[in-house]
């Protein structure tokens, strides 16, 4: 006997994002947040995310300015730039360069992660750009040591490193920097490339400051 599910995806869409609505603490968040919340908790399925979110300034906006002047998205990680929906952003490059030859030679020179080292060749790409991170703590520790060194500055980071070694610390460093750069993190060890992608994406769902 065939099993019963919901097989409609509009019908899908509609019961997540209700269901979201209903156990999210969604108006705990400032409105222009609101939307790239509901996009992360339907990445990942946890509605206490919104309990660990922490930010600074007004990231949606500061993004959606930088977007609409044609900034580029800089990723950490592979699985986040391929998360990201290309049709949204028609007038942004999305650039990961992690699988590049001189991000090996760099991390060797360095003494570092090929991640951080990738940190290091967004240099000519960083100033004004939307950045993810969603996978490597040490991206996001050395992003905030190569602006703590007076070196280009990013419109608005989305940090989400996820895991073990680094996660909390790092993320909380970039709390603690006050950089004066727009930003959003999840405290803990939570994190990963699709809530990383997830918010991105969510930046071409509404006009800043609108709710959904």
């Amino acid at each position: 006997m065939p099993r019963d599910y919901v097989k409609d995806p509009a019908e899908i869409y509609r019961q997540s994002f209700a269901t979201i609505e209903a156990e999210a603490r969604l108006d705990a968040l400032p409105v222009s947040l609101r939307a790239v919340a509901r996009r992360m908790i339907h990445a990942c399925g946890m509605t206490d995310l919104v309990d660990d979110l922490s930010w600074g300034g007004d990231p949606v906006m500061a993004a959606h300015q930088a977007l609409q002047a044609g900034a580029t998205i800089l990723t950490d990680a592979q699985m986040v730039a391929s998360g990201i929906i290309r049709g949204r952003f028609p007038k942004n490059d999305i650039l990961c360069v992690i699988t590049e030859d001189e991000v090996a030679e760099t991390a060797h020179r360095l003494g570092t992660t090929r991640s951080a080292a990738a940190v290091e060749l967004w240099r000519e790409h960083l100033q004004g750009a939307i950045v993810a991170i969603g996978n490597a703590p040490t991206a996001l520790y050395h992003l905030l040591d190569l602006v703590e060194a007076r070196g280009p500055r990013p419109a608005a980071i989305f940090a989400f490193p996820v895991g073990f070694v680094g996660a909390v610390e790092s993320k909380q460093a970039l709390i603690d920097a006050n950089l004066g750069i727009p930003y959003l993190t999840l405290r803990g060890r939570r994190g990963g490339s699709a809530i990383a992608a997830a918010a991105i994406n969510a930046l071409a769902d509404d006009k800043p400051g609108a709710e959904a």
